[in-house]
């Protein structure tokens, strides 16, 4: 376990900073930075971040709850999928070993193209709604139910993998799925579901080993008034401007991880 460390707090507040600004998922971006900028095992790096995001996921639940922007139906769903697909990814991890050279090849490789598809999410996301809402006629639910059930467990391999995949590829494809919700209830939903999710994935890598828990305290001190800062600055950037500054960092850094 690492002391504390003020360098991992200000990767703390940089990513709160573009955590609050965009709404993007700090595993896209804390992730990444913990592999390449600070050297740690990429499965220190995602058990320690999902661990960081289920306590930080829990207190927007709170909020989400509170005003009555969650859909507990879609958030069961989701966890009908992303549960046992979660607990099936920890079980091969640990035959595997989680600290072996391959199985942080892996993780690294999943992670990369996790990001790569995050950025081409967040570029292209009200395109490729529209793309599969325009001009449609409403899919059965018993279909709506299934594929949710089905993006839940891709969502739970990704995360216990990578610790990505569960906020901006999550949200895209429940924008599609549910055309007819309100958009911030599917902001709450998403992030109600990804608490069990990143909680168990984290719980998991904690009994693995992968989990830092002196990282863990420095990254939390420096993230939550990051992302006070940064909500607050987010309604001075035009969105134009931070998302496409968004989607060219992911892509870069997932090509830096992929190749």
């Amino acid at each position: 376990m690492t002391h504390f460390d003020p360098l991992h707090s200000l990767a703390g507040v940089l990513v709160g900073l573009l955590v609050g600004m965009t709404g993007v998922g700090g595993g896209s971006l804390m992730t990444p930075l913990l592999v390449l900028a600070f050297g740690f095992h990429p499965a220190t790096a995602v058990g320690t971040d999902l661990l960081y995001a289920s306590a930080t996921k829990a207190v927007g639940t709170v909020v989400h709850g509170a005003g009555g922007t969650v859909d507990w139906k879609v958030v069961r769903r989701l966890a009908i999928g992303s549960v046992p697909a979660t607990l099936i990814t920890l079980l091969v991890l640990a035959a595997l070993g989680t600290h072996l050279e391959s199985t942080g090849r892996v993780i690294s490789l999943t992670l990369g193209i996790a990001l790569l598809v995050t950025a081409v999410a967040i570029l292209f996301r009200r395109r490729i709604v529209e793309y599969f809402t325009n001009d449609r006629p409403p899919r059965p639910e018993r279909q709506v139910a299934a594929l949710t059930v089905i993006l839940g467990a891709v969502l739970g391999v990704l995360v216990s993998l990578s610790s990505v995949g569960a906020g901006a590829l999550g949200m895209t494809v429940l924008l599609i799925l549910y055309p007819r919700l309100p958009t911030n209830r599917l902001v709450g939903s998403d992030i109600a579901h990804a608490v069990p999710l990143t909680l168990i994935a984290g719980a998991g890598h904690w009994l693995l080993g992968s989990v830092d828990f002196g990282l863990l305290g420095s990254l939390l001190l420096g993230s939550v008034p990051g992302i006070v800062i940064g909500s607050l600055i987010a309604t001075r950037i035009p969105d134009r401007v931070l998302r496409p500054v968004l989607a060219g960092t992911l892509a870069i850094v997932g090509g830096r991880l992929v190749f």
